[in-house]
């Protein structure tokens, strides 16, 4: 008797982390891509909550001045309802720090349009970016990239 209590009490325990393993795959916090456009490089996004996210990404600048992006930017996103996936229009706020002969930082106000594949791990995205540049001097700049997204 205490033998099949014991199987069904370990039975249940097996399923039940079964199903919160299961959750915890659905949920898909991190995603890593890559960006294309100005600047180019790679990126990763952390989702803190089912609206707020971060996000983060080192790229590189062709459009004449070749110098080495960092950024990262706090999101928050506000879903619009379609038939399939999600779609999301996002806005934050964030920092970018510009690696060249004299090194610029300033702040940066993110505003895209993402859209999340039903029953895939895929996001594309569009971004645009104004940038106001703080150091050395100031400097409005208008960054532009498209992504995609890969979440595990």
């Amino acid at each position: 008797m205490k033998k099949r209590a014991l199987c069904l009490v370990i039975l249940m325990l097996v399923f039940l982390s079964a199903g919160l393993l299961q959750a915890q795959v659905q949920q898909k916090r991190l995603g890593l891509g890559i960006i294309l456009g100005e600047p180019t490089g790679v990126i990763a996004k952390y989702w803190t909550g089912s609206r707020t996210a971060f996000d983060i990404a080192g790229s590189w600048s062709f459009s004449g001045e070749n110098a080495f992006h960092l950024h990262a930017d706090y999101l928050l996103h506000s879903f619009i309802k379609v038939e399939a996936g999600k779609l999301a229009v996002y806005y934050g706020i964030g920092a970018r720090l510009n690696l060249q002969d004299d090194a610029r930082f300033g702040a940066k106000i993110p505003l895209g349009l993402s859209y999340m594949f039903e029953n895939s791990p895929l996001e594309v995205f569009f971004e645009i970016s104004p940038v106001m540049d703080l150091i050395p001097d100031t400097k409005l700049r208008l960054l532009g990239f498209v992504g995609v997204r890969y979440f595990f």
